[in-house]
């Protein structure tokens, strides 16, 4: 029941991708602001990856 695949792009719709705390299957009871940021760190890292090839 995936809405994004495993690089972050919504599946069904082309060249979007989705980057932030919405993809995780469970919220923490916490502050979420590292684990958005982590988020984040890893999709701008798969987005250079992705656009140097």
């Amino acid at each position: 029941m995936a809405l994004i695949d495993e690089r972050l792009k919504l599946l069904g719709i082309q060249n979007l991708d989705v980057i932030d705390t919405s993809i995780m299957p469970k919220i923490v009871s916490g502050n979420t602001n590292p684990s958005t940021i982590m988020i984040a760190e890893k999709a701008v890292n798969m987005i250079i990856e992705y656009s140097a090839h």
